[in-house]
């Protein structure tokens, strides 16, 4: 028993170690991440996740850069009942371009949020360290301008996912979804 546990605590430590290393883009382009997109991938090894994924569904994101080079978040996802969810965050730059930091009121976490591949037109993938009470667990996230995707690009989110540790099994592509209105 205390080997399996030792095993799952090395693998976890691991997963957390390597996405450390994880950087951004090199040419990210603060301009180009701008403007609405589509919520098309969802990866975590999160225990809420686990128990969550199959009632998750697509949800939009407005991305709106600062003056002082920061970006302004702003998520929302229609729900069954018909009402609207809704989350907005200030991620604030960090001396790395693509690199952002944000804390959750919400859900008591700290954040390190890193672009680390996009064709700004297209995709964009994020990689998040999300750390709560000592503990991280990762996150990552696919972003689309439309919200249909082509399998290249749901392989390259999921072999992504898994280099950073992610279970397979804990890989979603969400399932279209109505979208909230802007007035709401």
């Amino acid at each position: 028993m205390t080997s399996v546990v030792v095993k799952m605590l090395c693998l976890l430590l691991c997963a957390v170690f390597a996405s450390a290393d994880v950087m951004p883009m090199t040419d990210f382009d603060l301009q180009k991440v701008e403007g609405k997109w589509y919520l098309v991938g969802f990866a975590t090894n999160a225990k809420w996740f686990v128990s969550h994924k199959d009632d998750m569904k697509m949800g939009t994101a407005m991305l709106v850069p600062t003056q002082e080079g920061d970006l302004d978040l702003s998520y929302s996802n229609l729900k069954s009942d018909g009402s609207c969810w809704r989350m907005t965050y200030l991620a604030k730059k960090t001396e790395t371009p693509g690199r952002f930091v944000f804390y959750s009121q919400r859900w008591g976490n700290d954040n390190d949020m890193r672009v680390v591949d996009a064709k700004f037109d297209e995709y964009a993938i994020f990689h998040t360290i999300k750390t709560k009470g000592g503990v991280s667990e990762i996150l990552n996230k696919l972003y689309s301008r439309t919200p249909e995707m082509v399998d290249d690009l749901k392989e390259k989110f999921r072999q992504f996912c898994m280099d950073t540790g992610i279970l397979e099994e804990n890989i979603v592509m969400l399932p279209q979804n109505g979208e909230c209105s802007v007035a709401e």
